[in-house]
This record gives C-alpha cells, sequence and structure tokens, in this order.
C-alpha cells in the first residue's frame, strides 16, 4: 500500500525536500548573477542582460533535451541524479571568482581565465538543470491518478518547497555575496545543492517503481562498443563543453533557440495530426496555445532578476544597508505565504464547482504582473528629491507578480502533467520550459533594451536619468500586460471547447 503523509504520497516530500535545496543553489546564485556581471565583470547593462537572458534560456531550454533522454532512456530517477551530479560541480566552481575587472583607460582588462571558467560553470549548472527540471516535475505527477483532485494541491505544495529554498538563499547568498565577496555567496550556493542531492538518494525508496527506465534493456546494450547509460553521460559532458564555447563566442543565443525549437514543434505537430485522436490533438493545441501566453508573463516575470533589480541598486531606497539582491527574496517570501491560500481556494473552488480554468488563471497571471509594473510607475511620480523610490512600492509589485505566478507557475506544471499524452509526456514538460526558455531569453532582450548608459554614476542628475528610463520603460510593459491579459480573457471560451471536445 501506497504510504502516505497529510493525504499525499510520501514521495512528494522526497521531491519537496530535493527541489527545495535545489532551487535554493539556483535562487542563490540567480540573485547575484546580474550583479556580479555589472560589479565583478564590469559588463554593460546591455551586455550583462544578454549573458543574463542567454543563460537563464539555457536553464529552460535544457530540460526539453533532459525529458526526452528520460522517456527513451534513463528514467526519470537516473536523470534526476545525474542533473543533481553536474550542479554540484557547476555551483561550487561559481565560488572561484577570481581577480576582478579593472578600468584601463577607456577600455576594461577582465581575466580570460575567470572569465572562462564562469562560463564553464554556468554551463555545467545549465546542463544540469536540463536533466533535473522537468523530471523532477514529472515524478511529481506520477505520483497523482490522472483524475485525483489533490493533484494541484500536491503541486502547489512542491511549488512551496521550491520558493522555500529560494526565500532563504536569496537572503543568505545575497548578503554574504555582496557583503562579504562573491565567493561567499556562490558557495553557500553550491553547498545546498550538495544537500539536494543527498536528500533525492537517501528518500528515493519513497518513490517506489516510479520513474525507472521504460526499456532497461535498451539502457544496458551498446552503442560503439560503450554502454547506452554511459554513453549518454559521455555525450552530456561533450555537450557542456559546446555549451562553454558558445558562451565564450556568442553574444546572443537566441539562434540557439531557433535551432532547438523548430524542429522539435515540426516533429510534435507531425506526431499529433498522425498518431493522436482528436481529443489528445485538442488537448495538447490547447497546451500549446497557453505556452505562448506564458511565454510573455515569464519574460516581465523574469526582470525581477535583471532590469528590476539593478533599479532597486540604483533608484530606491533600500536604507542603505541592505543589498539589492535580497529584495528577490519577496517573491519566495509571498509565495510561501500564500501558496497554502491559493492551495485551497482552488480546492474550495473545485468543491463548489466554481473554479476558474486555466485560461483564467493564465489571464489573471498576465493582469497582475502588469498591476506590478504599474506600482513600480506609480513610485516613480512620488520619488524624492534624489531621485529614490519609496521600498513600499517594491514591495508592491513583488506582492502582485507572486500573486500571478501563483495563477499560473504550479497551474501550468499541473495542466502539463494532465493534459499531455502518456507515450510523450516528458516530452511534452520538456516543451512547458522550451518555452520559458524563449522567454528568458525575452526578458534578456527587455533588459538589455532598459540599459542605462555606461556614463551614468549615481549622483543625483545621472540618478535623475536612470528613473526615467526605468519608469518610461515599466509603464510600457504594464499597458502590454492589460491588453494580452484582455485577449486571453476573450479567446478562454474557445480553449473551453476544444477541452470538452
Amino acid at each position: 500500500m501506497e504510504r502516505k503523509i497529510l493525504g499525499h504520497p510520501a514521495g512528494l516530500y522526497t521531491l519537496f525536500m530535493t527541489e527545495m535545496w535545489e532551487r535554493f543553489s539556483y535562487y542563490g546564485m540567480r540573485a547575484l548573477l546580474i550583479l556580479y556581471l555589472t560589479k565583478h565583470f564590469l559588463f554593460d547593462d546591455f551586455k550583462a542582460g544578454m549573458i543574463y537572458g542567454s543563460y537563464v534560456a539555457l536553464i529552460y531550454g535544457l530540460p526539453l533535451l533532459g525529458g526526452i533522454i528520460a522517456d527513451r532512456y534513463l528514467g526519470m530517477k537516473k536523470s534526476v541524479t545525474f542533473g543533481a551530479i553536474l550542479l554540484v560541480f557547476g555551483h561550487l566552481s561559481m565560488a572561484i571568482e577570481g581577480d576582478p575587472a579593472v578600468v584601463e583607460g577607456n577600455s576594461i582588462s577582465r581575466s580570460d581565465f575567470y572569465l572562462n571558467f564562469f562560463f564553464l560553470s554556468i554551463s555545467l549548472i545549465a546542463v544540469g538543470v536540463g536533466f533535473l527540471k522537468a523530471n523532477i516535475s514529472n515524478l511529481v505527477g506520477a505520483l497523482y491518478k490522472f483524475d485525483d483532485q489533490k493533484r494541484d494541491s500536491g503541486f502547489t505544495i512542491f511549488y512551496m518547497g521550491i520558493n522555500l529554498g529560494a526565500f532563504v538563499a536569496t537572503i543568505v547568498c545575497a548578503y554574504l555575496g555582496e557583503t562579504f565577496g562573491w565567493k561567499y555567496g556562490f558557495g553557500v550556493a553550491g553547498i545546498g545543492m550538495v544537500l539536494g542531492l543527498l536528500a533525492f538518494r537517501i528518500g528515493s525508496k519513497n518513490l517506489e517503481n516510479v520513474g525507472l527506465p521504460q526499456d532497461p534493456n535498451l539502457l544496458n546494450s551498446k552503442r560503439l562498443g560503450i554502454k547506452v547509460e554511459y554513453l549518454i553521460y559521455l555525450s552530456a559532458i561533450l555537450f557542456i563543453a559546446l555549451t562553454w564555447f558558445l558562451f565564450k563566442v556568442l553574444d546572443d543565443f537566441g539562434i540557439i533557440l531557433g535551432l532547438i525549437g523548430l524542429p522539435v514543434m515540426t516533429w510534435l505537430f507531425f506526431y499529433i495530426y498522425r498518431k493522436c485522436n482528436r481529443k489528445e490533438r485538442n488537448q495538447t493545441l490547447v497546451m500549446l496555445v497557453l505556452m505562448a501566453f506564458s511565454v510573455f508573463f515569464w519574460a516581465l516575470f523574469e526582470q525581477a532578476a535583471s532590469s528590476v533589480t539593478l533599479f532597486t541598486d540604483r533608484n530606491v531606497n533600500t536604507g542603505g544597508e541592505l543589498p539589492a539582491g535580497m529584495f528577490q527574496a519577496l517573491n519566495p517570501f509571498f509565495i510561501v505565504l500564500f501558496a497554502p491560500v491559493f492551495a485551497y481556494l482552488w480546492a474550495y473552488l473545485a468543491k463548489k464547482n466554481i473554479e476558474p480554468n486555466t485560461g483564467i488563471k493564465f489571464a489573471l497571471a498576465i493582469l497582475l504582473v502588469g498591476v506590478g509594473f504599474m506600482a513600480l510607475v506609480l513610485g516613480a511620480n512620488f520619488a524624492d528629491k534624489n531621485f529614490k523610490v519609496d521600498l513600499v512600492f517594491l514591495v508592491v509589485m513583488y506582492l502582485c507578480h507572486t500573486f500571478g505566478e501563483l495563477c499560473l507557475s504550479p497551474v501550468g506544471l499541473s495542466m502539463v502533467s494532465r493534459l499531455s499524452v502518456t507515450r510523450i509526456a516528458g516530452l511534452m514538460m520538456g516543451i512547458w520550459f522550451l518555452s520559458s526558455s524563449l522567454a528568458g531569453y525575452v526578458s534578456g532582450l527587455i533588459a538589455g533594451l532598459m540599459a542605462v548608459p555606461n556614463n551614468v554614476s549615481l549622483v543625483e542628475s545621472d540618478a535623475a536619468m536612470s528613473l526615467a528610463i526605468y519608469s518610461s520603460n515599466f509603464e510600457k510593459l504594464a499597458v502590454l500586460s492589460v491588453i494580452v491579459a484582455i485577449c486571453l480573457f476573450l479567446i478562454n471560451p474557445l480553449i473551453k471547447r476544444y477541452l470538452t471536445n
């Protein structure tokens, strides 16, 4: 008999702990990344935004490949374990910061060795996440029956673990990194990933037969004289080297997304029209439409770690003591605080048969992200004489964005696990993260468009300039969000009809 804890499978809590520590490492590093790029390596805002966007694009794009490999060969358990090992090495190596860049006349001198080492570190992290992210989410879905009413609340609990780790990491790592040195913040993030790996290995017995390879014989067979399982691991290492090279030579990863996404989507459309029945095809098409809207949401949401963090550093009155990166902790704090409320709300509305469908939840999410940016615009209108915005407006932005996230992210994960054709469930979860990859890339472009000129330092006149740039762009994002949300509200009846036919 399956072991239950508080009405949910025991395996949920194993995955809760694993993902909590993995997200601790990720968000701890994320809290520092844009500041590390602009203050340690002295990249301008545009270049830093593009590196950040490319990194996030890989973080969310590579789970597509990880999902395919898990479906066909490794299974979800082995994929998560291997991904966690790569993440341990990647995050711990971030602690080797090396010499900072220096200004020499009209140019900037950077250590090629330490810059390349940094690119290697984020390549290890990106590929590690590729193996872990989609598969651990699918493991959560595999613990529940298709029609289990606890599925959405289970994913919300899982999401609480993500944000509990993110909350603690953002405070601890951002404070250590900006106060005592980057290596301390990144190093603690690496220790968190070690704990995540241990949690998964110790608690894997709670997963029983979930996530095993579909064909163990295929995994144990040989290709080129090498066992298939080992060949996969070797190929991953070679891919890490390729990713490092791309970071070294490319400023823009948009072409990589195209090369990955186009053939995958072409194959998917061929598959659903040739291999799926009408219901499966309609469900898949609805998922793809909602994924497109999620791209818009995440592109704006990810500004928190790029343009909003730089805005906080330059134009928010933080009292002069708290590092700008620490304020990213507001999002996971609000998640932990309000996730149980949303989990209860969805369950309560479902019992009353009045729960809004996924399309409405997505539209609310997009509307809320726009309201959040309007809070910053309003704050800019009431800035003090030093062109600093009161902290309360930043808090309101994070609160609105968090409510939007709770309307979209756990619901989106549940949607993919519920509506995906079983035969390609890993692929569909990978495509879900591929949409987030595109969003990450677009977020980098948006952050780059908000770049403050290099000659802007934080004397009074320059603070006025940066405030004007950020305020104008945040207003544009807010207006666009409202328009997109209205469009989704209008097409929602069509979405409902496709799901019932």
